[in-house]
């Protein structure tokens, strides 16, 4: 029962992983910012002369956390346009450079902006201090907070990839170059925890593009690619996949029923009982390849 239970909960995080990981995400900046917040006020209470408002610091420290927490969507992107490599590691390290200054530089002012409202709200006034000192105050915390969010990203990427199970390309020693990279497979090879199967290219049903990854979608199950869309049905487009949207493809057996509406898009209805949307940009094409020789 328990398994289950487990099974279905990822099951559920499988279907909307950036959804889940921002709600644990703003459970942990608001839990963060709670026991920061109580900690600036007990300790300013130990002294006799304390002018300290409660909400003050509740403010402080949640204008914090909520401008961090809208800034996520960012740090997700960037991450994903550039992930940790072993190759290149000046330019990884110039270009984190820069990230961490963009991400302190909108932190500051969405944190300093909100403060101002809110302060500005019980009829005070919200200063900064002096700008230079302040940032390089605040850009000490955010550099440190941005390696953390980076080495955290690709740690969580790591570990959901080995426990759902990431798809691999079988390499043939014998083929290289163009050769290799336009020949169909037959299987792919998927990496989960400490075992490796194979699953057949004739089961995966659907394709999703998703970032640097290409989820394959087979049998209720997703494993994803590391590879764009375009290249991946330059594979199999003589396996009978074709392009539906700009960031779906689909494999011609999986089929049950395509509906047109009158915008020129439809739907296409999967013998799995998934439904896909079918763009008109790409319907002329769609047809054409659906079509015998």
């Amino acid at each position: 029962m328990t398994n289950g239970k487990t099974k279905s909960l990822f099951a559920r995080f499988d279907r909307h992983p950036q959804l889940f990981s921002y709600l644990l995400l703003a459970a942990y900046f608001f839990i963060n910012a709670a026991i920061n917040a109580s900690s600036v006020w007990m300790e300013h209470n130990r002294s006799s002369n304390n002018t300290l408002q409660l909400w003050e610091p509740i403010v402080w420290e949640y204008s914090s956390a909520v401008s961090t927490l809208l800034l996520c969507p960012l740090f997700f992107w960037w991450f994903s346009r550039h992930p940790l490599q072993l190759t290149g590691i000046r330019r990884q390290l110039l270009l984190h450079l820069f990230g961490s200054l963009v991400f302190s530089v909108c932190h500051v002012a969405i944190m300093v902006g909100l403060r101002e409202l809110i302060y500005y709200w019980h009829g005070w006034n919200y200063s900064f201090g002096p700008l230079l000192r302040e940032f390089f105050y605040e850009y000490r915390k955010d550099a440190w907070g941005y390696l953390f969010f980076l080495l955290g990203y690709q740690l969580a990427q790591f570990v959901y990839s080995r426990i759902k199970g990431e798809a691999h390309q079988l390499d043939n020693a014998e083929d290289s170059g163009a050769t290799q990279s336009l020949k169909a497979p037959e299987h792919f090879l998927v990496k989960k925890l400490d075992k490796e199967f194979l699953i057949r290219v004739d089961d995966i049903e659907w394709l999703e593009a998703s970032g640097n990854y290409v989820n394959l979608h087979s049998k209720g199950r997703i494993y994803p690619l590391r590879a764009t869309l375009s290249n991946t049905l330059a594979q199999l487009s003589s396996k009978g996949f074709s392009r539906i949207h700009r960031s779906l493809a689909i494999n011609h057996n999986a089929i049950d029923s395509i509906s047109y509406d009158s915008s020129g898009d439809g739907d296409i209805l999967l013998k799995s009982g998934q439904q896909l949307a079918l763009s008109r940009r790409y319907k002329e094409a769609f047809r054409a390849a659906l079509q015998p020789d």
